[in-house]
């Protein structure tokens, strides 16, 4: 599936070869040499798990989604798994989890094309599953006032019946 640069991005564990970048990676002992993924659920995983599509969208329980999506960004990720903690069961605890998708990927056309273009938000999205690598915890948590405001803005998507590119 395209990357931004039209081309295909493959998932090898650890390598540079075959991964595309919009700009080259910045050379530093700090950061790692190759990107990392984040998925942000409510669901409780364990490394080797596999995120798979085919299940009922968190936005909208009438939409099967045909993706998993995920993101190079570890706080939004951190974003994800706190609207999915927002939208499930009371008990619900947001989790974030470094992946590695096991296939080609995509821009997520749901952010990329309708809300930010040329992808700044880093989001993503495969048809193919996502294995969880390990959870992590240093993401950044959403205030209690920005957990009312995201309320707000679910369930005014809810009730407008918001379109899922999917």
């Amino acid at each position: 599936m395209p990357s931004p640069g039209g081309t295909v991005r493959a998932p090898e564990r650890g390598a540079r070869r075959g991964i595309t970048w919009d700009t080259p990676p910045v050379e530093s002992t700090d950061e790692p040499q190759h990107p990392q993924y984040f998925h942000g659920t409510r669901a409780t995983l364990r490394p080797g798990d596999l995120i798979t599509a085919g299940h009922r969208s968190n936005y909208r329980d009438d939409v099967v989604m045909n993706h998993v999506y995920f993101t190079a960004r570890r706080d939004g990720g951190g974003l994800a798994a706190e609207i999915a903690a927002l939208l499930g069961p009371e008990d619900a605890e947001p989790h974030v989890y470094r992946v590695e998708p096991t296939g080609p990927f995509e821009d997520d056309p749901n952010v990329t094309d309708k809300k930010f273009p040329g992808n700044p938000t880093l989001s993503y999205r495969s048809t193919e599953p996502l294995r969880i690598l390990e959870e992590v915890g240093d993401w950044t948590r959403l205030t209690p006032a920005e957990l009312d405001l995201w309320r707000e803005r679910l369930a005014a998507m809810r009730e407008s019946d918001a379109e899922i590119i999917n």
